[in-house]
This record gives structure tokens, sequence and C-alpha cells, in this order.
């Protein structure tokens, strides 16, 4: 099989001729979707030696999956190899204690997403403590609803990239953004914290 006439064969035969034994199958899978997995991956840790670093760790984790028998082919090749990807830049995250905060500025209101417009948030300021309070809130959602709501608020991702990533569907991913913001507006009343500065 030549690298040059790989256009035509899916991503699905691809698969199945790399488990049974064809290495070139794998090197044309990664050669035609390296440039997706790693751009993502370093929009998100915007560094590039962390970034090849974890499109290497991704890919070690597809071909132990494959040679392992456990792919399911139900879904996308891509989009479970994305999957993995935002998986390991969460571990990265949390390995390296570096969770990005909420910067505070005009044109960025967190309120929009907890408050469902409640009239008397709709105008407060984001200082430190409340930055403080929505994070340890946000830890208590459970983990779904966490992982929207933080690639929403932290990485800025559209709904679309959530659901490809995540392989729900766009409203699967919108419901569960629903729910993370009345999970916290319950806790916020629960607790009597005050989202004010």
């Amino acid at each position: 099989m030549q690298i040059s006439n790989f256009n035509n064969i899916t991503d699905a035969h691809l698969v199945h001729e790399y488990t049974q034994g064809s290495e070139k199958s794998l090197e044309i899978l990664i050669y035609r979707h390296k440039s997706k997995i790693y751009n993502f991956i370093f929009s998100k840790v915007l560094d590039q030696e962390v970034a090849e670093d974890i499109f290497q760790e991704t890919f070690i984790k597809v071909i132990k999956t494959l040679k392992g028998g456990l792919y399911n082919e139900e879904g996308k090749f891509v989009s479970w190899v994305m999957r993995i990807s935002h998986n390991l830049v969460i571990d990265y995250f949390r390995k390296s204690n570096r969770m990005p905060k909420f910067e505070a500025s005009d044109d960025y209101d967190v309120f929009q997403f907890i408050t469902d417009n409640a009239p008397n948030a709709e105008n407060n300021l984001i200082n430190d403590q409340v930055v403080n309070d929505l994070q340890q809130l946000i830890a208590e959602l459970p983990d779904d609803q966490k992982e929207v709501l933080s690639m929403r608020l932290y990485r800025d991702m559209s709904f679309k990239e959530i659901a490809e990533i995540t392989g729900v569907s766009i409203n699967t991913a919108l419901g569960r953004m629903r729910y993370a913001i009345i999970n916290i507006r319950k806790m916020v009343e629960e607790h009597q914290i005050v989202l004010t500065h």
C-alpha cells in the first residue's frame, strides 16, 4: 500500500488492516490525522514539547487499544483519538496543578453561564474570591457536567468542538451545560455563597 494512494481508503479499513498486522496502515492513519490532533493538543497546552509528548502518548494508547482488540468501531476513529488526547490534556493540567483560572474582563462575564440572567447578578464583577468559590463549586459537579463546563469556560471551546471531543451530540453537551448551571445555582443557594466582590 503506497502512502500516495491512501485517500480512498477509510479509517475503518486501515484500522482493520492494522489489527491484521499491517504496520503501514497505522503509519497512514497517523499521517492522515497528525495535524488535526497535534494542533488540538497544542491549542490547549501552548507548549510545543508538552504537545509532542501528549501526541506520542495518545498514539501509544491508540496502539495498545488496537493491539488489545478493545477498539469499538461504532464511533469515528478520529473522534475516538481526539477523546484520548483530550483526556491526556486534562491529566496533564491536573498533574501540574495548572488548571487555567478565570480572567476578569469587561467583555467576559461568567454569570451569563451561572445565573440565567438573574437581574441582581448581571453586572457583578469577578474577583479572586468569586473565582475560588466557583472553582470549588465546579469541582463538586458530576464528571460529565464538570468536563463540559471546564471546556466551555476554561478553554473557550464551542459546543460543536465539545460534542466532537467527548463523543456526544451537541444537544447532550448543551444539556450537560444546562444541568451544570442548575446545580451550581443550587449549591450557591445551599451554601449561601455571595458571588459579588
